[in-house]
């Protein structure tokens, strides 16, 4: 249960007053449905009101506050003219300017003969000075409250700043009204070391900035308050881990007696790499503990024989292996490549999708059920209740940053003591490995399979169209497949799905039925067989969006085209030019652009020209976009920071996981004074799925 204390602090937004129901959708949108989402909304700019010159004596072009008496009004002498109101000191004169303005609300907030306190920009106009629509205009006895430094907040469409600011206000004096009374969960030394304040003061000056400097991310207030957060979630993957090891495993040992037989049945030999990686897994599954592994490795590196050749043992072992993939053209993917090797071996191997229905599913359902079926490829469809092991012994997810950390530890939970081994062909930098993985060990595949060409990669702008076209033909006379990857058309699948269907009829013109296209919108049948004309040949020219981004494997595709690559990601780039240099032949990468590039496109584009090393490549993507885009905007297993910048606080995360692991050390149920403080941080940075692994939590 959530501690009492936090209660104000997860109230609906609407408790704030001045967020009725109109704002509330929108605040949401903005920031999230809880008081404390507001709070977490941090100045990224601020408005200095502190000048505070005679008439005479201000400069043009600064924000002022100025108390002058009202002198007279000028109402607008013709429609779409301005209304004038002049105000003076004992000094000079100063113009107010309204465009649209109603007379009598003019008339009642600047009354003839009273002195007002106005706040705004000054420019000259006609030789005088004036404010058009001062920001602030109120009695002399509020002068206290608009003279101040002001923060500026992110905003989104159809809420002022105004609004936005009172709204972040009001949310941290409740904060603050309930919080004062915080346990420090933050380590002593480590506060004082550092020159943190409290979580009070921190949350309070946060919202309060004096100067420019106050707002990097840099400062005590702020890199504390990061530091909170790294610490939460250091602290939930590491309950997480302890839990799932606390656990007892099972030891997995094969006599290798299948794994030989997959091994004479590939037409390669393995790379030093993959046998270390492959050794790493082995020791795993042969201890009592749990194995908890993710494997890493570029695009084409052959992490798939690796999986399989561990599912080898545990089926070696007498017991099943699942692989989960994220769509169902990966998971048939890896049934393509995986069934072959399996059937020399004498294995047999089932595919489950979301497709599967009545009588045909049933039966899969019971082969399963049975252990007739040793290894089980699906998709999403392996979580479903009536999915049922024999004796599931091993679980290999593929692309995990697709899934959630509690949707790996569902499909774990379908059978005993089950080891968990994840692959991903993302390369992750290693601050974001810590922050989604810190609670899995590495491996790292490095090398890839022999005879792998490498893809010349380069640069074109968008008017040289026709010359592409013109090369393409020439291409696919000689026999040549290519893929042509259409545009990121803002973050709408439709007006993606324009841009691909519209090249498509395009390259239709040019090269008739030779052109094939494939899209996300597309039935799974309508999909399959788009892919299937690829592989066969039937079609040789592809047309597609980032569907075909992950796990599609056609070794005679040696070209693909990327139009408009300067609105993807470093890392998405990376894995679309994957599916290409898959076979023998030598293979190009044309990178389209619609110039001018602006400094990161450009920088982009560069490396991708430069290496096709996935690791470096990830993390030059982390340094030109930072860690909130880095993933796509809707990642589920990558926790999103609120409050830190892995660019900046980069080396707080690895002091967050040291101290998390030194609390559960010494205080693994976190029943001491600063156990029962960290229990608090865990439910403020909503972690509470972590808290429920402690004995008595």
């Amino acid at each position: 249960m959530r501690p009492e204390i936090l209660f104000p602090l997860f109230a609906p937004i609407t408790s704030i007053s001045g967020i009725g129901p109109r704002f509330a959708a929108l605040f949401e949108r903005l920031v999230g449905a809880h008081v404390l989402d507001l709070c977490w909304h941090l100045p990224n700019g601020l408005i200095d009101r502190r000048y505070s010159p005679r008439i005479a004596e201000a400069q043009p072009g600064r924000i002022a506050t100025i108390s002058a008496r009202v002198l007279r009004h000028h109402p607008a002498p013709a429609r779409g003219r301005p209304y004038r109101v002049v105000v003076g000191d004992d000094s000079g004169e100063l113009q107010l300017v309204f465009f649209h303005a109603r007379a009598d609300y003019l008339e009642k907030i600047l009354p003839e003969g009273e002195i007002r306190v106005v706040s705004g920009k000054l420019e000259v106009f006609g030789g005088g000075l004036q404010m058009s629509h001062p920001d602030h205009i109120v009695p002399e006895s509020e002068r206290a409250d608009i003279q101040t430094v002001q923060p500026v907040y992110p905003l989104t469409a159809g809420l002022p700043q105004k609004v936005v600011a009172k709204a972040v206000t009001k949310a941290v004096e409740t904060a603050l009204a309930h919080t004062a009374d915080f346990p420090e969960w933050l380590d002593p030394a480590l506060q004082r070391q550092r020159g943190w304040p409290g979580w009070y003061e921190a949350l309070r000056d946060v919202h309060r900035p004096q100067e420019a400097q106050d707002l990097e991310a840099t400062t005590p207030v702020r890199s504390r308050l990061a530091y909170d957060e790294l610490l939460a979630n250091q602290l939930a993957l590491a309950l997480i881990r302890r839990n799932q090891t606390r656990h007892k495993g099972r030891r997995i040992t094969g006599d290798s007696s299948l794994r030989a037989r997959v091994l004479d049945a590939l037409p390669f030999a393995l790379t030093n790499s993959q046998h270390l990686v492959l050794s790493e897994i082995d020791g795993d599954m042969a201890s009592d503990s749990r194995m908890l592994r993710l494997v890493q490795g570029d695009v084409g590196s052959g992490k798939t024989v690796v999986a399989l050749l561990a599912m080898m043992a545990a089926v070696e072992s007498g017991a099943q292996a699942a692989i989960m993939a994220p769509t169902e053209i990966l998971a048939r993917q890896h049934h393509k490549t995986i069934e072959p090797l399996a059937r020399a071996a004498g294995v047999a191997v089932e595919l489950l999708t979301g497709r599967d229905k009545g009588k045909g599913r049933a039966a899969v359902l019971a082969r399963i059920a049975s252990g007739e079926s040793a290894i089980v490829i699906g998709t999403h469809a392996l979580f479903q209740q009536d999915v049922a092991f024999n004796d599931l012994a091993l679980a290999v997810i593929d692309e995990q940053h697709r899934f959630g950390v509690h949707q790996r530890l569902t499909l774990a939970e379908k059978g005993r003591g089950v080891d968990m081994l994840v692959m991903t062909a993302t390369p992750i930098p290693r601050t974001l490995m810590l922050t989604a993985y810190g609670d899995m060990d590495v491996s790292k595949i490095t090398e890839k399979p022999a005879g792998r060409q490498p893809i010349d990669t380069r640069t074109l702008p968008t008017d040289r169209l026709p010359e592409v076209v013109d090369g393409i033909g020439r291409a696919l006379r000689s026999g040549t497949r290519v893929y042509w990857v259409c545009p990121l058309v803002e973050e709408s699948e439709l007006s993606d799905l324009a841009a691909a269907e519209d090249r498509y009829r395009e390259l239709q013109m040019h090269f008739g039925e030779r052109v094939g296209l494939v899209h996300g919108k597309m039935k799974a049948k309508e999909k399959d067989a788009a892919m299937a004309a690829f592989v066969a040949g039937d079609t040789s020219l592809l047309v597609a969006t980032t569907v075909i981004e992950v796990g599609v494997d056609v070794p005679e595709a040696s070209i693909m085209v990327i139009e408009h690559a300067e609105r993807f990601g470093l890392a998405q780039l990376h894995q679309l030019r994957g599916r290409i240099g898959r076979g023998s032949q030598k293979s190009s990468c044309l990178l389209l652009y619609q110039g001018p590039l602006g400094e990161i496109s450009r920088a982009r584009l560069n490396i991708m020209r430069e290496t096709d090393d996935g690791f470096r490549i990830a993390e030059e993507d982390l340094r030109l976009r930072g860690a909130g885009e880095l993933l796509g905007t809707r990642q589920s297993g990558f926790p999103e920071f609120r409050l830190a910048d892995l660019q900046v606080h980069g080396d707080l995360l690895a002091v967050a996981r040291d101290d998390a692991q030194l609390i559960l050390n010494k205080d693994p149920d976190l029943d001491s004074e600063r156990g029962q403080a960290l229990r608090v941080l865990l439910y403020l940075f909503e972690r509470d799925a972590a808290v429920k692994y402690l004995r008595s939590g």
